[in-house]
């Protein structure tokens, strides 16, 4: 028992290829040290898991047609651990279930979208039940919003104010992006089309933050930066520079109101650079228009994205790593730069651990003093303590460079 808790984690989607590593991940790493639970709606496959991974965890049975379930199952935790998206199609009665039993709750979600909904329909209830809901604890956005959040800290500490400019900049990303990342850029999309009046939050730098700030740099033309090289769009840009300005917003404005952030991968320097940028440009332009095409997004996923229980294997997984530059300078020009590496693939090997970490953080390293129930980023949510916990179990390093 963990206080008024059976468990301090429920790792919900246990079954599926994400969950099952997540799960993998936590009995690797903390075996009985970490009260936790398998749930899913199908108990043959994740009591399948269990022997296979060789756990000992709990099995919940829940599922999202039976909501009377899911708040039985957010009662007996203190974190809800989910990987079951496209969330904007599956999400909403766990996150609801959570914030009714005032249960923390942490998802890889990427679709603002759905994220600027969830934030509209239950943030005051979240506050008013304890309940601490946090987006986007993977991939996307953890080595981001972090990021941010750490090079801040670093200039706070050196002198005694914030960076009014952010450039993050992708150098390195071996191994690709989740199946379920693709997804739910399909499900966006679909969604858009259904309903145009979306498309404003997608291309609103401001859409989580509650509050327009300065003008935003677009991140969808090749641009060159002294001394860092030639760069391309970034395809989680749109949802990462949401989560960071949302985190200033819940912080106070801590990084400034007129605070300015970008992100994009590089290409290299010199006239190569820039051409593969300028490449990289029309291919991202040609994508977005494919991905706005009904028969397209039926092909992709027949035959482009991992099925339920796919993905890539343990060698791919082990072998993939990203590494990522954030540049900044002050008001009266004072730069500083930092590097967050991850030793995994992004999209599995590595968000696995971020999630799990998180969802530890909220159970162990951060009382509701410190934060309070509500609708939360990352960085705003756990800051220092989940940066901590990162480096020490999960692979990342946050450094600063000359």
């Amino acid at each position: 028992m963990t206080g008024e808790h059976e468990f301090e984690i429920v790792v919900y989607g246990a079954s599926g290829f994400t969950g099952r590593l997540v799960a993998e991940y936590l009995q690797r790493a903390y075996g009985s040290n970490v009260a936790w639970a398998m749930a899913g709606r199908d108990r043959a496959k994740l009591e399948a898991v269990r022997s296979e991974i060789g756990a000992g965890a709990p099995i919940i049975v829940a599922a999202a047609s039976d909501p009377a379930s899911l708040e039985a199952l957010a009662r007996r935790t203190k974190v809800v651990l989910t990987t079951v998206g496209p969330y904007q199609l599956h999400g909403e009665p766990l996150l609801a279930a959570c914030v009714d039993a005032g249960a923390d709750y942490v998802d890889l979600c990427g679709e603002p979208n759905w994220m600027a909904a969830m934030i509209a329909k239950y943030e005051a209830r979240a506050k008013a039940s304890g309940a601490r809901i946090t987006f986007s604890c993977g991939f996307d956005s953890i080595p981001f919003d972090l990021g941010v959040f750490y090079l801040q800290q670093q200039a706070s500490e050196r002198f005694g104010a914030p960076l009014m400019v952010v450039h993050g900049r992708v150098r390195k990303m071996k191994g690709g992006f989740s199946g379920g990342t693709m997804a739910s850029m399909l499900a966006t999309m679909k969604a858009v089309q259904a309903d145009p009046s979306l498309a404003k939050v997608l291309t609103d730098p401001f859409a989580l933050a509650g509050a327009k700030g300065a003008p935003q740099p677009r991140g969808d033309a090749a641009r060159h930066d002294e001394g860092v090289g030639w760069a391309a769009p970034f395809v989680m840009a749109p949802i990462n520079t949401k989560n960071v300005h949302r985190s200033n917003a819940l912080m106070n404005y801590a990084y400034g109101r007129d605070f300015i952030y970008d992100e994009m991968m590089l290409t290299g320097e010199g006239a190569n650079g820039e051409k593969r940028a300028r490449a990289a440009v029309n291919q991202s332009k040609m994508q977005t228009a494919l991905l706005g095409f009904a028969p397209t997004r039926a092909l992709l996923r027949a035959f482009v994205l991992p099925k339920p229980g796919q993905g890539p294997s343990k060698q791919e997984r082990e072998n993939g790593s990203y590494d990522v530059l954030f540049a900044g300078a002050t008001a009266d020009g004072r730069t500083l730069r930092a590097g967050v590496k991850g030793d995994k693939d992004p999209g599995y090997g590595s968000t696995s651990k971020m999630i799990a970490e998180a969802a530890l953080c909220l159970a162990r390293d951060v009382d509701h003093q410190a934060t309070a129930g509500g609708i939360w980023t990352p960085a705003a949510a756990m800051g220092g303590p989940l940066i901590e916990r990162l480096r020490a179990h999960a692979g990342l390093t946050f450094q600063l460079e000359n």
